[in-house]
């Protein structure tokens, strides 16, 4: 009983300790945020003494964060949406061995993440096509890489019974029509995991837009965050206020599919 008793223990002094790790961070980021810029300088790691909320109005305000913002939705709403639903459309079809060479194919995704980046040909492409600093230019740029996502869209359909294939055959269901009404809804926990990664990749790029986006009118956050900091580098509480803004969105979006995360990253590589 003492052992069983000493194993929970540290297993939850782990947790507890990862806990501490992920949170003790974003607290002294929040705890920052609340101070006036006077207070942070006579003592930066004391708690706050008010709650100065005024400081995020003014950090939207003059970073023009809302313009920024609205740039990224766009950017990672379109580019996720149309990243996942092409790695749907080319993971059915390998999953099931419906087209030749799929193993081929497949193949070629796995080795496409380990090739350097196609920088300067992208750049070259882009400017070919008459799409360089334009918003379609750089969603298509993000666009391009299913990256992880088919590779667990694979795994995880690989492990769904052939059977629904042929009773959608046999009810003549279309192919689209089987995607959407059938194959989406089992696939839920490894969308969700898809759809995560992609948006963070998506959101947090500051490479792309720096080489591509070269109106500030059409940049996204991480360089309005950027821009941000080289204005305010020693006003810590409107920084602060700026880092939260920006991280946000991801962390709402984080939570809606939280419950799905774990058993979709599990599931997309148990059988491959």
């Amino acid at each position: 009983m003492t052992d069983s008793r000493l194993i929970a223990a540290s297993r939850y002094f782990v947790v507890y300790l990862m806990l501490a790790i992920y949170l003790i961070p974003l607290f002294y980021l929040f705890n920052t945020a609340m101070k006036t810029k006077t207070e942070y300088i006579i003592s930066p790691v004391a708690i706050a003494e008010g709650l100065e909320f005024a400081n995020f109005k003014e950090a939207w305000e003059i970073g023009n964060f809302s313009t920024f913002i609205s740039n990224s939705l766009l950017y990672t709403i379109s580019s996720t949406f149309f990243s996942i639903f092409l790695a749907l459309f080319a993971a059915y079809p390998i999953a099931r061995r419906y087209v030749k060479f799929s193993d081929f194919y497949y193949l070629l995704f796995i080795m496409s993440l380990f090739l350097p980046s196609a920088l300067i040909p992208q750049f070259v492409l882009i400017n070919w096509l008459g799409l360089y600093n334009t918003e379609l230019g750089y969603i298509l740029l993000r666009t391009s890489g299913t990256g992880i996502a088919f590779l667990m869209f694979v795994g995880y359909i690989k492990s769904i019974s052939r059977e629904l294939d042929e009773a959608a055959a046999i009810d003549g269901s279309s192919y689209i029509r089987f995607l959407f009404s059938i194959l989406i809804p089992l696939i839920k926990p490894v969308l969700a995991t898809g759809i995560m990664l992609t948006a963070i990749g998506t959101w947090n790029d500051i490479i792309g837009p720096i080489i591509y986006l070269s109106d500030a009118g059409k940049q996204p956050i991480t360089r309005g965050l950027f821009a941000f900091y080289g204005q305010y580098a020693n006003n810590w509480p409107l920084l602060a206020c700026g880092i939260l803004i920006v991280a946000l969105p991801l962390i709402l979006l984080y939570m809606y599919v939280q419950r799905f995360l774990v058993s979709g990253a599990l599931a997309g590589s148990v059988k491959l």
